[in-house]
């Protein structure tokens, strides 16, 4: 008989993770607690705008991806070949409250025209067993295995921020001592969709010396339709202020995106909060695994994005594998 794993949370991470497990002949249930899978990779599709673009699906989660790893460029590389990533560019104008005052170049960042979310659809097809939405209450030990509402597993991964992992086990649980030390940065994401463009070319910005907002996405040309949508990212102390009430931050928001880009303000707006947007810093370790329960995500083993949660799923996934013996 196969062994069996859950595995909580299919963010790219966890949804790395259950592939890598499910090629070793591991019976693998992926649970989470979403509408849709894809945790911080999130997508939002425009409705009720007045404006011609409705039905079109936005990025209001992580703004774009990179790869440097061999393995996870690997990955990308097929999806830029298989046409549901492509190349979006290396530079992005560099501004502060009082306008754009220059550029910088790095790595080439991508993108996907179905929004990033499609990219983790995409990992999970091959997938046997994908439930959500399914919110987990607890995750406990017993001597036969790890109960996670009380069903039985001989393994569990918890793929999601270390302050949700913590509510979910016990309070004596051996990894609750790993899961300290990190911060978690809350950020609201303000989709402002205009009429037409208003805003010479660009791709994005990022916004320095600015408690407002943090980065502009140009979302039209992130996703290659033209659409004219800006996707505003805050700075972690507005979305501070206002994580009981993320619509209230829209006016500051959009007067640091005036200011910014000297544009008017948009024919429409919605906000998104995400409480646990990102780690403040990361541990040098890629995963931590106590006596079959672990945890991944993007703040195991390298600065925090998108392919570092990759990889740290698909290594827990490969140490999991071998603590069970396949």
């Amino acid at each position: 008989m196969a062994p069996s794993v859950a595995v909580v949370g299919a963010g790219i991470g966890g949804v790395s993770a259950a592939r890598v497990l499910q090629s070793r002949g591991v019976d693998v249930v992926v649970l989470d607690r979403g509408h849709r899978i894809g945790g911080r990779m999130a997508a939002r599709t425009l409705r009720g705008t007045g404006l011609p673009y409705d039905g079109r699906v936005v990025d209001v989660g992580a703004a774009y991806l990179t790869a440097d790893d061999a393995e996870f460029a690997e990955v990308v590389a097929a999806w830029v070949d298989a046409g549901v990533a492509r190349p979006w560019t290396d530079t992005f104008l560099t501004a502060t409250f009082d306008g754009v005052s220059g550029s910088t170049t790095g790595p080439m960042r991508y993108a996907a025209a179905g929004g990033l979310r499609s990219l983790v659809e995409d990992l999970a097809a091959d997938l046997t067993t994908v439930v959500y939405p399914r919110e987990v209450a607890s995750v406990e030990r017993d001597r036969d295995g790890v109960l996670v509402d009380g069903e039985r597993f001989d393994s569990v991964v918890l793929a999601m921020p270390d302050p949700q992992a913590r509510d979910v086990l016990a309070l004596d649980d051996p990894l609750q001592f790993r899961l300290t030390g990190v911060e978690w940065l809350p950020v609201l994401s303000v989709t402002a969709a205009y009429a037409a463009h208003r805003w010479d070319d660009l791709d994005g910005v990022f916004v320095n010396d600015n408690d407002a907002i943090s980065f502009i996405a140009e979302d039209g040309r992130r996703r290659g339709d033209g659409a004219p949508v800006l996707v505003v990212q805050t700075h972690p102390a507005l979305a501070a202020r206002h994580l009981d009430d993320p619509s209230g931050a829209a006016p500051e928001a959009l007067a640091a995106l005036r200011s910014v880009l000297d544009v008017p303000s948009p024919a429409w707006h919605e906000v998104r909060r995400w409480s646990l947007a990102r780690p403040e810093a990361n541990r040098p370790e890629p995963f931590a695994l106590v006596d079959g329960i672990g945890i991944c995500g993007d703040s195991w083993g390298a600065p925090p994005r998108i392919q570092t949660a990759w990889l740290s799923g698909r290594r827990l996934g490969e140490a999991v594998a071998e603590s069970l013996g396949v």
